[in-house]
């Protein structure tokens, strides 16, 4: 089973997300302030660490890069909305991945199996660049012709996803898996709204050619049909 670290000051929060994770399975902890957080995660027992960036004492940023000195171990850092500095910091430090404040249970628990899903410690940032779109998986933001693009945690993993397989066909059941979370269901309309949203925020290429296009019963294709993908 799977261990979660949380250190969060927010006593009230931590037992929602307790009581929540442990009900998908996971075995969850709580502590509330930097010192002691830090020596939890120091004790290695844990299979990711959701952090604050904001406690009492010792702060998240101090508290991860005392953490980095010595351990590997992934972390997920919580941020106030719209605080870029501390998101910056964060992954310049050694973060694996970040969630602004607020944010439902749902996304945390995808983005903590999706940090799980990748081997090691935290990953080495990457820039996956196709037509005039720039995903930055460092600090998980997207640009469209220089001008960035705010995505929900969830569209940020679904682009992702498609911009990898861009050219060929990415099913339903890969979509619910990678980006929800969960196994697919034929009566879960959920990943069209997503598809939709993208889509919306993305834009046409150019009059009448979408970049995105379901595939019938089968699932989604990102199209180069006048780029080909790019990886630096």
């Amino acid at each position: 089973m799977d261990r979660i670290l949380v250190i969060d000051d927010d006593e009230e929060m931590c037992g929602m997300l307790e009581e929540y994770l442990r009900s998908e399975g996971f075995a969850v902890e709580s502590v509330h302030n930097g010192e002691d957080g830090l020596g939890r995660a120091l004790s290695g027992e844990h299979s990711v660490i959701v952090l604050d960036v904001m406690l009492p004492g010792l702060n998240g940023i101090e508290v991860l890069r005392r953490l980095r000195s010595e351990s590997e171990a992934r972390v997920l850092m919580l941020t106030a909305r719209g605080e870029e500095v501390d998101k910056i910091v964060g992954f310049e430090v050694g973060a694996d991945d970040y969630v602004p404040k607020p944010f439902s249970p749902r996304e945390l628990l995808v983005r903590i199996r999706a940090i799980l899903r990748r081997p090691g410690g935290h990953g080495k940032p990457e820039r996956i660049v196709l037509d005039d779109l720039e995903l930055n998986t460092g600090n998980r933001s997207l640009r469209k012709a220089g001008k960035e693009v705010e995505l929900t945690a969830l569209e940020f993993n679904l682009l992702e996803l498609l911009l990898r397989s861009a050219g060929r066909v990415v099913t339903r059941e890969q979509v619910a898996k990678v980006v929800l979370g969960r196994q697919f269901s034929v009566s879960d309309r959920s990943i069209d709204v997503h598809v939709s949203k993208l889509r919306r925020k993305l834009g046409e290429r150019m009059p009448g050619d979408d970049r995105i296009k379901a595939i019938r019963s089968v699932g989604y294709i990102y199209t180069i049909e006048h780029e080909e993908q790019k990886q630096k």
